[in-house]
């Protein structure tokens, strides 16, 4: 558990009240990466504070106004959704880039443009959002903004989320140089082995992401790989 000295505070202020937490500093790195993470585990005091310097507390009244409940991890996740948190200018920008990249790898990654049904390149992804003035929240999850992106998207690239099916055709003896691949990138929904030792399988992927696919299986396999496009 941090000192008090060393933790940071997450405020909210809501219902015509303040409220804060005491967290240590390194769960924001955690989350800066889009984490999961048990707030209750980095808080420096286990309790929820008027204000933390002064050590004045709301009472329970006040809390089940504000947040319906008065589960200490209840609510400081609501507090770290919704409020602010005392970070450097620094680690502020090093979070917004690394969760902007994330969100645009994301997309490049799952989502074509329906028109050629080929994936977007990332650069196009990122000139678009930045044209429609998407702002990237560091604490909210990858996940959550990847549709609010999407929706700022649309307007100004034809683009969509789109699951693509394949067959593939491997060697016996490169399967193994390639099974970490497969699963990464996909599911594989049916599979079987040749009386000439080669493997076949079906799979589900992202659309964006055949290309990539293609070329890594190709490189673990010097080229005898065999891709083909079903739906």
């Amino acid at each position: 558990m941090v000192n008090l000295e060393d933790a940071i505070v997450a405020r909210l202020e809501t219902h015509g009240e303040t409220f804060e937490i005491l967290l240590d500093p390194v769960v924001m790195n955690f989350i800066k990466q889009g984490k999961e993470v048990d707030l209750i585990e980095y808080m420096a005091v286990e309790d929820v504070f008027n204000n933390a310097s002064k050590g004045t507390r709301p009472t329970e009244d006040k809390l089940k106004d504000a947040f319906g409940t008065t589960d200490v991890a209840e609510i400081a996740d609501r507090i770290i959704a919704k409020g602010e948190v005392q970070i450097s200018a620094v680690q502020r920008k090093e979070m917004l880039e690394i969760k902007r990249r994330k969100i645009i790898a994301y997309i490049s990654a799952n989502a074509i443009n329906p028109q050629t049904k080929l994936p977007h390149p990332p650069t196009r992804i990122e000139l678009a959002l930045e044209e429609s003035k998407f702002r990237v929240d560091p604490f909210k999850s990858v996940d959550k903004q990847v549709d609010e992106a999407m929706h700022a998207l649309r307007p100004l690239i034809p683009i969509r989320f789109e699951k693509s099916r394949i067959a593939i055709r491997i060697r016996g003896d490169d399967y193994a140089k390639c099974y970490n691949d497969l699963i990464e990138f996909g599911i594989v929904e049916r599979e079987e082995w040749q009386q000439d030792g080669s493997w076949i399988g079906i799979m589900e992927i992202p659309a964006g992401v055949i290309n990539d696919l293609t070329a890594k299986l190709n490189s673990r396999t010097k080229g005898h790989a065999e891709v083909k496009l079903i739906s």
